[in-house]
C-alpha cells in the first residue's frame, strides 16, 4: 500500500513516520527535501483474521517551493494521512489544498485518507489550538463532500509521546483494504 503523508511544512510528518518505524522522537527539525520514503511490513486485524500489510510510506515536503516536484510522488497512491499541527491553525485551514493535490495527482481520484491533528502534547501551550471537535467536524464534512463509501477518521496524534501513531496507520490500512475490496 502506497501511502502519502501530506501537510504543511513542520507539522510533524517526518516525526510521525519515524515514530511509526520504531525510532525515537527528535525535537530537531530537519526539512524534507522533495520526498522521502520508507517501507514497513505489519499486520492488521480484519474480519477474516490477521492480514499482512506492506506499507510504502511517502513523506512529502510541505513547503510551497516543492509543489512542482511533489506532484510526481503521488502517482499510484492508495491513501493518505492528512497531517496538521493543532497549534498552527493555518496548517488546518490548508488541508483542502492537500486533499485536492493528492486526488488530482494520484491517478486514482478519491481514495481513503485519515486526518491527523498532530502535536497534541502541545495543546495547552497555545490559546488558539484547533479543537478535537473542529478536527472531527472537518473529517465528517470531507466524507460527505467526497461521497464515497469509506470512513474518514480523525485522530489526534503526538510523534513525541507516540499517541495514536500506530493506530492511524492501522486505520488507514483497514480503510484502504475495504475500499479496494469495494472496487472488485
Amino acid at each position: 500500500m502506497k501511502v502519502c503523508l501530506l501537510g504543511d511544512g513542520a507539522v510533524g510528518k517526518t516525526a510521525l513516520r519515524e515514530r511509526y518505524l520504531g525510532k525515537q522522537f527528535s525535537s530537531g527539525y530537519v526539512m524534507t527535501i522533495g520526498a522521502d520514503f520508507a517501507v514497513k511490513k505489519t499486520k492488521i486485524q480484519t474480519e477474516e483474521g490477521e492480514k499482512d500489510v506492506k506499507f510504502q510510506i511517502w513523506d512529502l515536503a510541505g513547503q510551497p517551493r516543492f509543489n512542482s516536484v511533489r506532484e510526481l510522488y503521488y502517482k499510484g497512491s492508495h491513501g493518505g494521512l492528512l497531517v496538521f499541527d493543532i497549534t498552527r491553525r493555518d496548517s488546518f485551514t490548508n488541508l483542502n489544498n492537500w486533499i485536492d493535490e493528492l486526488y488530482k495527482n494520484s491517478g486514482r481520484g478519491a481514495m481513503p485518507v485519515a486526518v491527523l491533528g498532530n502535536k497534541v502534547d502541545l495543546r495547552n501551550e497555545v490559546d488558539d489550538s484547533v479543537t478535537h471537535e473542529e478536527g472531527m467536524e472537518y473529517a465528517e464534512n470531507l466524507k460527505k463532500e467526497l461521497q464515497f463509501n469509506c470512513d474518514i477518521p480523525y485522530l489526534e496524534t503526538s510523534a513525541k509521546t507516540g499517541e495514536n501513531v500506530d493506530e492511524s496507520f492501522a486505520m488507514l490500512a483497514h480503510n484502504i483494504r475495504e475500499f479496494l475490496m469495494q472496487l472488485k
